[in-house]
């Protein structure tokens, strides 16, 4: 297996990194979307419901933020075979990010100063009114800098799915280098790739939290 770089086998290999690119691209933005929503609605329930719903809801977040992801995918994989290997990994994925996630929302709502929930009340504002125009516009302000970091570790996980058989990006990079019997170029651009995508993100999620200051 040689080591030197090849500029030929690197534009060779660029299409397959491409197509793993995309799996890859897909599983963090429909993943990270899950994990959002689902994050928010268990912070709320946590909030907002009582404790015979909101102590098991916190023993299962913390079952699932405490095991590893490999774990899970892997237990899912296995259990619902009668899902794709994708489907099932962009739903693990969700969830297992949605019970960090959760924890940034919770962490908003609560910094939302009591007299907003004080006033709402004295206006007799309907809980849902209350949650909707008072409490989650300014939670999520709080939130949105948590939740890019984020997007881009959930985004950087993703290789975890050649456990479930998952071709997203940096396994094509090691199929194409147990192909060829050459990883340096397949490795490297996939690195570079991973890079180029997460470094704008990160300067976006800057800017974002910049406009959303008071």
């Amino acid at each position: 297996m040689s080591v030197d770089w090849s500029w030929e086998r690197a534009i060779e290999s660029i299409p397959i990194l491409l197509e793993g690119f995309r799996i890859t691209l897909l599983a963090t933005v429909v993943g990270f979307l899950i994990a959002a929503v689902l994050g928010l609605v268990v912070a709320m329930v946590r909030r907002a419901a009582p404790a015979v719903i909101t102590v098991p809801l916190r023993l299962v977040t913390e079952f699932i933020r405490l095991t590893p992801l490999v774990v899970q995918l892997l237990f899912a994989y296995f259990l619902l075979p009668q899902f794709t290997a994708l489907q099932i990994g962009i739903a693990v994925i969700g969830v297992h990010y949605a019970t960090y996630m959760a924890e940034v929302y919770r962490a908003g709502i609560d910094a939302v100063p009591t007299g907003q929930w004080e006033a709402a009340r004295a206006l007799s504002l309907p809980a849902g009114r209350t949650w909707r125009a008072v409490v989650l516009p300014q939670a999520i302000r709080n939130t949105v800098p948590a939740l890019g970091n984020y997007a881009i570790s959930l985004f950087k996980d993703t290789p975890f799915l050649f456990a479930i058989t998952v071709v997203e990006m940096v396994t094509a990079a090691q199929q194409y280098g147990a192909r060829n019997f050459q990883y340096l170029e397949p490795i490297t651009l996939a690195g570079v790739i991973f890079l180029l995508a997460s470094y704008p993100t990160s300067i976006l999620i800057r800017r974002l939290e910049k406009s959303l200051v008071y």
